[in-house]
């Protein structure tokens, strides 16, 4: 029979609710977690570093459901999950968040949600997951051809590209996840989405190497690596765009995520860093994407590498 830790009754106050009213107060939330995990090793240890910290969790959850407003607690719920399974060793999450005082005169205890998650199961979600925003709304500006998704995780974006006629390469150094989406490309666009793992922060002289002017689109979302910026300019043809979406300062500030402020932008960051490239759409600041409320802060970039003088467009 699995291990499992359980944690009862977490609770804590967050903003939650549909209409705005309801949000403007914070409420009492409780939350039950029941982790499966391997609980064999810190048996014999006696050692934390070999089980699940159930006090950093608490304090995890704590902190992410309490500073993230959403009009729902099944997007509450959904946070909490992507941080369990992003943070912690634990293979399987049993998750039961409640409004404890709900705005329903008849409801006299409470009302919630139960979630019974795997962790490939929410892999499998996170994978058929929507495309950012600024994918959707800039697609007429891309030029059709071949496109490199950097840090593609699951894939969403490379199936959203695949499905309107662009090939698509996509690299992360998260094998599983690529994995993921391979199967899912074997499913919607089995000729259209090729597959590499590869370290993107490997240290030069032996950097990643993306190619030189292969794409005509490159796109990076919601990861920060400052150094392979001249690899990604170098990678587009003449004329590609790069469509570029991630975390600034103020996310860190008001949300604490990331968790660690190297991982997120200086204001105008994005556009110091891309200067090669001829502008074609920015705005940094607070945006909405995904299942809630609450907007994050980004910078938002489309850029095109400029096409020499003389040469044919």
């Amino acid at each position: 029979m699995p291990d499992h830790i359980v944690i009862e009754r977490l609770e804590f106050r967050g903003r939650c609710g549909v209409t705005p009213e309801e949000r403007a107060k914070p409420q009492p939330l409780a939350l039950d977690l029941e982790l499966q995990c391997d609980l064999g090793p810190a048996g014999f240890s006696d050692n934390l570093f070999h089980t699940v910290d159930y006090g950093a969790v608490a304090a995890r959850v704590v902190q992410v459901a309490s500073t993230q407003e959403a009009c729902l607690l099944e997007a509450l719920a959904e946070r909490v999950l992507t941080v369990l399974f992003d943070e912690f060793p634990v293979e399987h999450v049993t998750l039961w968040i409640r409004k404890l005082h709900p705005p329903i005169t008849s409801i006299t205890t409470s009302v919630g949600v139960t979630i019974n998650r795997t962790r490939l199961a929410h892999e499998v979600r996170q994978a058929a997951a929507p495309p950012a925003r600024l994918l959707v709304q800039q697609l007429h500006r891309l030029p059709k051809g071949k496109a490199l998704d950097i840090a593609a995780g699951h894939g969403r974006h490379s199936l959203f590209l695949a499905s309107h006629g662009f090939q698509v390469d996509a690299v992360d150094r998260d094998e599983s996840a690529l994995a993921h989406l391979f199967t899912s490309a074997q499913h919607h666009a089995p000729t259209a989405v090729t597959t590499k793992v590869l370290d993107l922060e490997q240290p030069a002289p032996y950097g990643p190497d993306l190619g030189k002017e292969v794409y005509d689109v490159i796109l990076v979302f919601f990861y920060l690596y400052r150094p392979l910026f001249p690899a990604i300019v170098g990678a587009l043809k003449p004329g590609g765009v790069l469509v570029y979406e991630t975390f600034t300062i103020d996310n860190h500030l008001y949300h604490h995520h990331p968790k660690r402020r190297e991982f997120c932008l200086s204001p105008n960051e994005l556009l110091r860093l891309t200067s090669p490239l001829e502008v074609l759409h920015y705005d940094e600041g607070a945006h909405v994407d995904g299942d809630g409320a609450d907007p994050i802060y980004t910078s938002q970039l489309l850029a095109h590498k400029p096409i020499p003088s003389g040469a044919a467009a």
